[in-house]
């Protein structure tokens, strides 16, 4: 039972740093609209998993989401 604590921390660090290395891999800049992050629409799980990070992260730095490309 003591190592629950430092299992749960351990499994909230990759959760983070998945979503940063995810975040920092699909980052799609178009010039003249915001910076976004593109969630590929074959797996939307991705975007579902991630999805309570993306609501603090949209707080924090403003960035934008979609879910398939951007629409020319």
């Amino acid at each position: 039972m003591r190592d629950f604590p430092k299992m749960m921390f351990g499994l909230v660090l990759c959760y983070l740093a998945s979503y940063v290395a995810f975040r920092i891999n699909h980052v799609d800049v178009t010039p003249g609209k915001p910076p976004t992050v593109i969630f590929a629409v074959e797996s939307t799980w991705i975007y579902y998993f991630f999805r309570p990070l993306t609501f603090v992260d949209g707080l924090l730095t403003g960035m934008q989401f979609h879910i398939g490309p951007h629409q020319s």
